[in-house]
C-alpha cells in the first residue's frame, strides 16, 4: 500500500493508494506519490493524473524503492522526455544513520539483489525468456569460494576500441574440490588490443589460473600472437565458434538451473547482461562478457563441443 498528497493550491489532502475511488472527480495542481513501486492497485495511478491538470504547469513528485513493476518501467522508459530521474543510495546518507546499522546493512544485503534494489536504487530488470535470472543467481551466490582444482580465464576479444566497439569479454571461472563451478572475476570493458591482453594477463596471474582461453573467430592467429608478447610461457587455448551465441549459451545456462555454478560476489554488469540474454538474441550488440562466460564454464565443465588446439606461448 501507498500514499500520495495532493494540492490544489488551497489545502493539501491525503489519499491512500487502496482507495483510488475516491480520486475521482477532484483535480489538483501537484501530486506527491510515496512508494509507487508498492502500490497494488493500478487504477489509483490513473484516477490520479486525469485529475493532475489545474494550472499551466501540474506536476507529479514519485519517490519510490526501484521495485521491478510495469507502472515504474514505463516512467524509466520517459526519462529525459517528460520524467527526471534521480536516485540516491543508502551509503550517501552514511554521515546520518547509526554505523552499526550501515555496517549490518551492508553485511547482510551487500552483493545481492535486494541490496541492489534496497541500499543501490537500482531498478533490476529481467528480461521475459532470458537465459539467466536475478533470483536463481542470486540464491547460488557465495562470498568467497572453497580450494580450487582447476582456473581458467576466458576472452572474447575485440579488434578495435572506439566508442562504438564491441567490449572485450574477460572473465576468470574455477572449478572447486567440490565439484561446482564458480564465477570469480569480470575484467571485461573496452580496450585496445594491447589493452586487453594486459588486462588478462594480470587477471591470469593474479588468479593462478592454469590456462587462458580464447575466442578467436575474429582475431584469429592476431590473438594468440598479442597474448604472445606479454606472455610468452602461458597455456593458451584457441576456441572457434562453431554454433551461434544462443546454442553454445544454452547448456551453460542449464548448469544454473541444475544449481552447479555460483557467482563470488556481486558481478552486476556480467550478471545484467546475463539476464537479457534470451533464447531468440538477435541484438546487434555482442554480449561479450556472456561471450567469455561461456567459454569459461564450457572449459571447465567439458560440455560437448568441437575440439580446439592447444598450444603453448
Amino acid at each position: 500500500m501507498g500514499e500520495m498528497w495532493l494540492t490544489n493550491g488551497s489545502r493539501i489532502k491525503l489519499f491512500s493508494a487502496d482507495q483510488p475511488e475516491r480520486l475521482r472527480g477532484p483535480q489538483h495542481h501537484r501530486a506527491w506519490c510515496d512508494e509507487l513501486g508498492a502500490w497494488d492497485k493500478r487504477e489509483a495511478f490513473d484516477q490520479l493524473w486525469f485529475g493532475l491538470r489545474l494550472g499551466k504547469d501540474p506536476r507529479g513528485i514519485i519517490t519510490t524503492t526501484p521495485r521491478n513493476t510495469e507502472m515504474l518501467r514505463n516512467l524509466f522508459k520517459r526519462q529525459g522526455d517528460d520524467v527526471l530521474l534521480t536516485h540516491g543510495r543508502t551509503a550517501d546518507n552514511a554521515e546520518n544513520l547509526s554505523p552499526h546499522v550501515m555496517r549490518q546493512l551492508t553485511e547482510r544485503y551487500g552483493n545481492t539483489r535486494l541490496g541492489r534494489q534496497e541500499l543501490d536504487a537500482e531498478l533490476l530488470q529481467d528480461t521475459e525468456g532470458a537465459l539467466w535470472n536475478r533470483a536463481q543467481i542470486d540464491r547460488l551466490r557465495v562470498q568467497s569460494a572453497p580450494e580450487l582444482r582447476r582456473v581458467i580465464v576466458a576472452i572474447d576479444p575485440a579488434m578495435s576500441s572506439n566508442a562504438t566497439s564491441d567490449e572485450a569479454g574477460i572473465i576468470a571461472a574455477a572449478r572447486g574440490v567440490d565439484g561446482l563451478l564458480y564465477v570469480l572475476s569480470d575484467w571485461s570493458g573496452r580496450y585496445a588490443p594491447d589493452a586487453w591482453a594486459e588486462r588478462t594477463i594480470m587477471l591470469y596471474n593474479d588468479m593462478r589460473a592454469q590456462m587462458i582461453v580464447a575466442e578467436v573467430n575474429a582475431g584469429g592467429e592476431l590473438v594468440e600472437r598479442i597474448l604472445r608478447q606479454k606472455a610468452p610461457q602461458v597455456l593458451f587455448k584457441p576456441v572457434r565458434a562453431l554454433r551461434n551465441k544462443v546454442e553454445r549459451a544454452l547448456p551453460v545456462a542449464a548448469l544454473n538451473e541444475q544449481s552447479r555454478v555460483r557467482h563470488v560476489g556481486a558481478l552486476p554488469l556480467l550478471e545484467d547482461q546475463m539476464c537479457r540474454f534470451t533464447a531468440n538474441h538477435k541484438s546487434k550488440k555482442s554480449p561479450d562478457r556472456v561471450d567469455a562466460l561461456v567459454w569459461a564454464l564450457t572449459e571447465l565443465s567439458e560440455v560437448s563441443r568441437g575440439e580446439p588446439k592447444i598450444r603453448v606461448l
